[in-house]
C-alpha cells in the first residue's frame, strides 16, 4: 500500500470518528464516550469508579467529570463504600435509568440510518473488519 493510500485510510478513519461523534451526541442527546459510561452502569446495580474506570480505560479525570456532571443532571448518585472510604461508588438513579433507555432507542435508531444501504453480509464483514484493525493496532502497541 502508498502512503497515500495508508494516509487516505487513516483521514477516512479520523473523519468518520468525528462526524460519528458529532452526530451522535446530536441525535442522542449524550457523547459516545458517557453513552458507554451510562451503557456499564446500566448493566451494573452499583460499582466502583475505579472499576468503571479500568472498564471504560479512561483517566481517572475525564470519568470525575463524567460522574460530576451525571451527578448534577441527577443521573448517577454516588458515595461511599461504607467499608472502606476510600472507595467512592456509583450507580444510575431511577432517572438515569429512564433516560438510558431513550438513549439507546435513540442510539438505535442512529445506527439504522447509517447502516441503511448496507446488507447484512456487508455488516457482518465491515465488524470482522473492524474487530481485526482493533486487534491489529492492539498487537502492534502491545508487542510490536
Amino acid at each position: 500500500m502508498t502512503d497515500s493510500k495508508e494516509t487516505s485510510i487513516i483521514d477516512k478513519l479520523q473523519n468518520l470518528y468525528l462526524l460519528l461523534s458529532a452526530q451522535f451526541g446530536n441525535c442522542t442527546g449524550v457523547s459516545p464516550s458517557r453513552f458507554r459510561l451510562l451503557q456499564q452502569l446500566y448493566h451494573a446495580d452499583e460499582i466502583s469508579q475505579a472499576a468503571l474506570q479500568k472498564e471504560l480505560q479512561i483517566d481517572s479525570a475525564a470519568i470525575t467529570r463524567h460522574l460530576k456532571q451525571l451527578e448534577a443532571d441527577g443521573i448517577v448518585a454516588r458515595r461511599m463504600n461504607p467499608s472502606d472510604n476510600r472507595v467512592t461508588l456509583v450507580r444510575l438513579t431511577d432517572h438515569g435509568r429512564e433516560e438510558i433507555v431513550l438513549y439507546r432507542k435513540e442510539m438505535e435508531r442512529f445506527l439504522a440510518q447509517m447502516l441503511q444501504d448496507f446488507s447484512m453480509e456487508e455488516q457482518q464483514q465491515l465488524s470482522r473488519m473492524l474487530a481485526r484493525m482493533q486487534s491489529n493496532i492492539r498487537n502492534y502497541t502491545e508487542g510490536e
